[in-house]
């Protein structure tokens, strides 16, 4: 079948042609920063967008999903150890160290031919209640395995010159790979020496009444003070403390 004329003057167009005119677009990662002076750490990944076939893209609406495959990737004894809590024993890794989702990005790609690139901002908070902190704070070498999943519409121009739509195909994904140093060096840029941890406003009064009772200048003195009773550290021997 073939494209035709109505009455209208405007051409008709078929459905295997709709289909020629569609656009394909490809993702890659081509690098990852620090984006520099942020209000809080943020990593930039860089993701160029390309078209094979179709008309040029007007526009894009992106929708992108960053998660780790922690799978991806081995692991020394001591990070075994610190993500027993996530995952468990080595041994029921194969089923339980599932893919651990960090952060969903939208995006408008402004229009272009054949190539573009954008930058993902992503970020990097320290708050240890979240599984992906967990998980990079355990790995302090080598590379995190990262994959980018893409959802979105295309606005492209159509065989016959006009605005067409169409919908990112569920099957586009990127994969890269972030230097695990570069995390924690962002992080202690911001946080220096320290980590965020999350108690509810109940745990917190109750760790600050006990931080005033005993004469403790900061949170970190209590909870050490707490540890030490709790885990005593034989090769250390605890301050006294003043009670009123």
């Amino acid at each position: 079948m073939t494209g035709s004329t109505g009455v209208s003057g405007v051409r008709a167009v078929s459905v295997a042609e709709a289909h020629r005119g569609l656009p394909d677009l490809s993702f890659a990662v081509t690098g990852v920063s620090a984006l520099p002076h942020a209000a809080v750490p943020t990593l930039v990944l860089t993701l160029a967008v390309a078209r094979t076939g179709g008309g040029p893209i007007r526009s894009l609406t992106l929708s992108t999903t960053v998660r780790i495959d922690a799978a991806r990737r081995s692991y020394t004894p001591a990070e075994t150890l610190a993500l027993a809590q996530l995952f468990g024993q080595p041994d029921q890794w194969a089923t339980s160290m599932q893919p651990l989702s960090w952060a969903q990005v939208t995006s408008v790609v402004p229009p272009f031919d054949e190539r573009t690139e954008i930058d993902l901002a992503i970020p990097c908070g320290g708050d240890a209640g979240l599984a992906v902190v967990t998980y990079l704070r355990a790995v302090r070498d080598g590379e995190v395995p990262l994959d980018l999943l893409f959802r979105g519409t295309v606005f492209h121009t159509d065989p016959g010159g006009r605005l067409a739509t169409a919908q990112i195909p569920w099957d586009k994904e990127a994969a890269c790979r972030l230097p695990a140093e570069l995390w924690h060096d962002l992080n202690s840029r911001y946080y220096g020496a320290t980590s965020w941890l999350r108690l509810s406003p109940g745990t917190h009064d109750r760790l600050s009444a006990y931080q005033t009772s005993h004469g403790l200048t900061d949170a970190e003195q209590a909870v050490s003070a707490l540890l030490d009773t709790a885990l005593p550290r034989p090769a250390q021997t605890t301050e006294a403390t003043w009670t009123p």
